[in-house]
């Protein structure tokens, strides 16, 4: 027997033995379950094509002479023959595509038990068990659990005293900065403060009804720092020309058109928690493991270490 068929024959016995031998002789061995049955057979299917392959292609390599009629591309001299799909591999190739789809359908069908599916089930069992126990807190308690969601979820980024260390998430100890006022207004915004898609136009859309023309890049300069100050300072008029319409001659918003500027509200933090955010600083992903009522508590203490 040629020593390249004998070597993969013995490869091949090795490797289902010390298959059987980690699997068949561990605790619980293969125990009828389908999914340990699937995957034997798929070790054993593997281990004998792998073996097929390299035997049949190191065999080619050493008997096997290329012909046929060369491609007119090449690459430093270099060419390909315009040979057909070999047979097998396209038999193999589809009976994978058969396999995979039988896999999905009646061999381990894509509404089996998964560990996934169980962990989903088993958190919002939880969270309705959380839900209804805390439903009815609010005030003070209500501080206290956003407090314990924060350190435990927020302050990686913003930091324990929610001053986002050094510039590297938002401050949330004040509404907003200026820079992030300047950002918004020369960029835009459609990050669902409000719960729906209510967009902010960009500079281009934006004019100072005082002037009746675009506002300009100084305006933009002295109604951030207005905005950043507290709605106080030089900018008022600038900021009743171009963004009172929306957010109001106070900056405190209008409902179902754009959000408070002034100050954090529960419902605001909890349209961030749920949407993510991008802002001049970069992206604030969403918090989808949280509970509604888990976002409306970090709300609740955004909007009071704020005021």
């Amino acid at each position: 027997m040629n020593k390249l068929y004998l070597g993969g024959a013995i490869f091949t016995v090795l490797m289902l033995i010390l298959t059987y031998l980690s699997v068949g002789t561990s605790k619980g061995g293969f125990n009828g379950d389908i999914v340990n049955m699937l995957a034997i057979a798929g070790a054993i299917a593997l281990v004998i094509i792998t073996v097929f392959v390299v035997i049949k292609y190191v065999r080619q390599m050493q008997v096997d002479s290329a012909t046929g009629e060369l491609a007119d591309e090449n690459w430093d001299g270099i060419g390909e023959y315009k040979n057909s799909l070999p047979t097998g591999w396209a038999v193999m190739f589809l009976l994978t595509m058969i396999w995979g789809m039988w896999y999905f359908t009646i061999g381990y069908p894509v509404n089996s038990y998964s560990q996934i599916g169980e962990y989903n089930e088993d958190t919002a069992v939880h969270n309705a068990k959380f839900e209804a126990k805390y439903k009815d807190i609010t005030g003070d308690r209500l501080v206290e659990m956003g407090e314990s969601v924060f350190l435990a979820e927020c302050k990686v980024c913003h930091g324990i005293n929610a001053d986002g260390i050094d510039g590297k998430a938002a401050n949330l100890n004040k509404r907003i900065d200026a820079a992030s006022v300047k950002h918004v207004i020369e960029n835009g915004s459609n990050y669902q403060l409000l719960g729906s898609e209510m967009p902010m136009p960009d500079r281009n859309g934006l004019f100072n009804n005082n002037t009746g023309a675009l506002i300009t890049d100084a305006e933009i300069e002295v109604v951030s720092k207005y905005v950043a100050n507290g709605m106080s300072g030089d900018g008022a008029d600038i900021f009743v020309g171009a963004c009172s319409a929306c957010h109001g001659e106070d900056g405190k918003g209008m409902e179902a058109v754009a959000p408070n500027l002034v100050a954090f509200s529960p419902v605001l933090v909890t349209n961030v928690l749920t949407h993510g955010k991008k802002g001049m600083i970069g992206v604030m992903p969403k918090f989808d493991r949280l509970n509604d009522k888990q976002k409306e508590a970090v709300g609740a203490y955004i909007t009071n270490i704020s005021k």
